[in-house]
């Protein structure tokens, strides 16, 4: 099982040596993940999806990680889609031991509990995509707070094309990403689009040359990492996400209102203040991992096994 809560202890990163198709680094507040399979154009496998998963876990519970990025290896793809050959461990478009019927709970697709990992993160997540990125290289990516592109990227949500359906809750997030008819153009069609495309449709924030992508990433983390308090952020991220799906403004209110409340007691408040009537660099002492608001999370989050 991926590591559907970050409480749920799933496999820790504790030996980062132990992945073998991604790289993970941390350096001055960073987590940099890399899909490492650049020979396969670092399709997804079962593999990946697991240790992306524990990677996460990592990142949430080591409160020296501000921000994430995201990217791939070599020049030629962030990730071409799932590898279906034997050498990718073959049926990956649904996961469930002894399944016997399609109403089985036990039914789960793969990269959708990638995604849901990724949305539950308490870190914001950037995406940097240096190539191709068709099906979960490009669903994996709307989970994602912001995506950068390359000016050689490739995008395609080719499901259709291969008689399939959106996967990796792509279904959710691509609407509110694009907006409906964008986001039913471009599954109904499954074509493959450039970054331009991309660009106009609001899919990625910024396209750039290859060799500037990870740099440009990188200032817009350090922004965030460098001004911003964690446990600020990790609310925002939560409060994005979820509230803006909420049906009626009341229950932002409602949270937002708690959310305002406790955290202009805290430490960070009383240093945001400082920081700002002093004219310095703010030091935020309160941590993701301790000083999050005791009615955090404050929604009911269903539980798969």
């Amino acid at each position: 099982m991926c590591g559907w809560t970050a409480q749920s202890g799933w496999r820790r990163a504790e030996a980062m040596s132990d992945f073998t198709q991604i790289l993970y680094d941390v350096a001055e507040g960073i987590a940099t993940i890399t899909l490492n399979r650049p020979e396969k154009m670092n399709a997804f496998t079962g593999t990946m999806m697991q240790e992306m998963c524990a990677a996460f876990d990592s990142i949430d519970a080591d409160d020296d990680v501000r921000v994430v990025i995201v990217t791939g290896s070599g020049d030629r793809a962030f990730c071409a889609g799932a590898d279906l050959t034997p050498d990718g461990g073959g049926q990956v478009f649904a996961s469930g031991s002894a399944v016997e019927s399609l109403s089985d709970e036990r039914v789960r697709d793969s990269r959708g509990r990638l995604t849901l990992r990724i949305f539950q993160c308490k870190k914001p997540v950037i995406a940097a995509v240096n190539g191709a990125a068709v099906g979960i290289g490009a669903t994996m990516q709307l989970a994602m707070d912001i995506r950068l592109a390359s000016d050689t990227a490739r995008f395609g949500f080719v499901f259709a094309r291969r008689g399939i359906v959106p996967e990796a809750a792509s279904s959710w997030f691509l609407p509110k990403i694009v907006g409906i008819s964008r986001a039913l153009e471009w599954c109904m069609t499954g074509r493959v689009f450039d970054a331009a495309e991309a660009l106009k449709g609001g899919l990625v924030r910024s396209v750039h040359p290859a060799v500037e992508l990870l740099a440009e990433a990188t200032i817009l983390a350090r922004e965030i990492a460098d001004n911003t308090s964690p446990v600020a952020v990790a609310m925002t991220r939560a409060m994005l996400w979820r509230l803006s799906a909420e049906e009626h403004p009341m229950d932002a209110h409602r949270i937002d209102s708690r959310a305002i409340f406790r955290r202009s007691r805290s430490g960070d408040a009383k240093e945001g203040i400082a920081s700002f009537l002093e004219k310095r660099q703010a030091d935020y002492p309160d941590k993701v991992s301790t000083d999050l608001p005791d009615f955090f999370p404050w929604w009911d989050e269903p539980v798969y096994k």
